[in-house]
């Protein structure tokens, strides 16, 4: 059973939630496509809006040395082997396995499958600093699984702060889904082997843990994390089947020493980037593929429950190779 599938809809809010990006940065590639002839402008100024989109030094220099390489005759040309290397950057992190639910390599036999191959409950641990959307990530997974006719029980790890506790009891409320919680204050560790315990009891498909808003220059965060790890392996044989990086797409290249932090603590499978709507600078996806060699697996799309969309490279790339006028924008 998919987790998420493609549709028209799906291409539709990406492509919304793209559209201050392809108003600023990547709607000015739009109009170096539109003349006869390449020159050497066009190029500087591709150089120019990658690298103002957060695509990273390194990453725009690789992506337009192989571009140029190729040798294009015309503009409608170079926008089709633009179009080729960074859908290309895009797929290469799925190549490899990244956990064992949502990739083509995964452990089911469809992205996002919760099956034989995976003992339920399904663990999909969340992490990210604050901010970044992690409760609310954790809610709209759960709202897909239960869409799929599966039961989720979420745990709420994140006890320092008792808001993120009532976040999530008001998403469980509002979607049905059950919460495991204590007070605030208490051992993270401690609420996540409860949850594992309840998942069990109630034979819940997917437990979806929600941790606290981890800073990469605290130690001692970074060490519970790798605790909770622990407390699942001893308690299931086996560490999350997915550890889903909650990124906010605003902090850019910020970012991407956030996540770096993370990976060093914990096995990270993939990345869900929230907040696209909310900036011009959508070009963040080809760092965290290139500079983390990590998945984005889905995207914030909007405000409600089902505003989570799968992360789709070619139609992604497409979105923001439009021009505005092409995008209706």
């Amino acid at each position: 059973m998919r987790l998420f599938r493609r549709s028209p809809q799906t291409d539709a809010a990406t492509s919304q939630a793209l559209t201050r990006t392809k108003t600023s940065f990547f709607g000015r590639i739009g109009a170096l496509f539109v003349g006869p002839t390449i020159s050497e402008d066009t190029w500087e100024s591709l150089e120019e809006v990658l690298i103002g989109a957060d695509a990273g030094v390194a990453t725009t220099m690789a992506v337009l040395d192989r571009v140029r390489a190729r040798k294009p005759r015309d503009p409608e040309a170079m926008r089709a082997m633009l179009r080729d290397e960074l859908v290309a950057i895009l797929e290469a992190p799925d190549k490899q396995p990244h956990g064992q639910l949502w990739g083509e390599l995964a452990g089911g036999d469809q992205a996002g499958a919760v099956g034989e191959a995976t003992l339920a409950p399904a663990v999909v641990l969340i992490v990210g600093v604050n901010g970044t959307g992690k409760t609310t990530a954790a809610a709209r997974l759960a709202y897909a699984y239960q869409q799929q006719g599966q039961t989720v029980l979420t745990a709420a790890a994140d006890t320092f702060r008792a808001a993120a506790i009532d976040q999530l009891r008001h998403w469980g409320d509002r979607l049905g889904f059950g919460v495991i919680a204590h007070q605030q204050g208490a051992d993270p560790a401690a609420v996540v082997f409860d949850a594992v315990e309840a998942a069990r009891a109630r034979k819940a498909d997917v437990l979806l843990v929600d941790t606290a808003g981890r800073l990469h220059n605290k130690q001692n965060l970074m060490d519970e994390l790798t605790k909770i790890r622990r407390v699942i392996e001893r308690h299931l044989g086996r560490g999350p089947d997915e550890v889903a990086l909650v990124l906010d797409a605003t902090t850019g290249q910020n970012g991407l020493s956030q996540a770096r932090a993370f990976i060093e603590a914990v096995e990270v499978t993939g990345v869900i980037l929230t907040k696209l709507d909310g900036t011009a600078r959508g070009g963040i996806v080809f760092a965290i593929a290139t500079e983390l060699g990590l998945p984005v697996r889905f995207i914030g799309t909007g405000e409600q429950p089902g505003d989570l969309a799968p992360f789709e490279p070619g139609p992604f790339v497409d979105a923001l190779l439009q021009t505005p006028q092409a995008a209706g924008v």
